[in-house]
């Protein structure tokens, strides 16, 4: 097997989580170009109707589940409904998330739980479904989209729950790693810096000091230079590799 074989995704099933905007799109998008057939989560049907389209346009197989994992009972019906349509989850892709900027003592109660449900408790309970199912397989990929917010406190905007859930996600990927590795399953966490989406508004002069400046390559990055840091880790290119976070930030935590 030549090394660019080892990043062909051909007759595997990728269910990414929040795939009808922003880097779960073009995350979507990117495992579809390597091969793999996708099952397209998200709350708007007619969103991810057009994911699916964008997909099969590509000559891969799409499939759409919708629903809320915010609860263990979303969460079921929504591998049960994956897996009655593709039949097998091969790839999970963790990336549904919120985010909200406020200082620490004006975070409500109901800002806090949302982001923690939204990026973590989700995340777990997507995690536990499927990789129950993978496990009973004995093969699979997760990846867990973490940040680097789950490693420095970011500026000027204050954002702990956000921060917290992600350094969260990355301590939970290593804690399922160890776990998982001897069962077939390997779990990995790609760790993104400032990227142009609707959640991280990177244009704004406001920011633009802190986000732009501080990075060692100056700039943001577009979604599809994402792409290829995912299909790795959810490939065979990334074979001996579990429990990693991944960052991609431009060099921004150099420093």
């Amino acid at each position: 097997m030549s090394v660019i074989d080892k990043f062909d995704l051909s007759g595997r099933v990728a269910l990414v989580t929040g795939a009808t905007r922003g880097l779960g799109r073009q995350f979507a998008h990117s495992l579809a170009e390597a091969g793999a057939d996708i099952i397209v989560h998200g709350r708007d049907e007619a969103a991810a109707a057009t994911v699916q389209d964008s997909i099969k346009a590509l000559g891969r197989e799409a499939f759409v589940v919708t629903g809320d994992l915010t609860t263990p009972g979303g969460v079921d019906q929504v591998v049960a409904e994956a897996l009655a349509q593709a039949g097998r989850i091969d790839v999970l892709v963790n990336n549904a998330g919120a985010c909200i900027h406020r200082p620490a003592l004006e975070v409500s109660p109901d800002e806090w739980s949302h982001v923690i449900d939204t990026n973590l408790t989700a995340l777990w309970h997507v995690s536990q479904t499927v990789g129950r199912h993978m496990i009973d397989r004995g093969s699979g990929t997760i990846v867990n989209v973490g940040s680097i917010s789950g490693m420095i406190v970011n500026r000027p905007q204050m954002q702990p729950a956000y921060n917290a859930s992600k350094a969260a996600v990355h301590q939970l990927t290593k804690s399922l790693a160890a776990e998982w590795a001897p069962l077939g399953v390997r779990v990995n966490a790609l760790a993104p810096g400032y990227i142009k989406t609707d959640m991280s508004p990177v244009d704004e002069p406001r920011f633009r000091r802190h986000w732009i400046e501080d990075a060692p390559q100056g700039r943001y990055a577009l979604p599809e230079e994402l792409g290829p840091a995912m299909v790795f880790l959810a490939s065979d290119a990334s074979s001996f590799m579990s429990g990693t976070i991944l960052v991609a930030d431009g060099g921004y935590t150099l420093f």
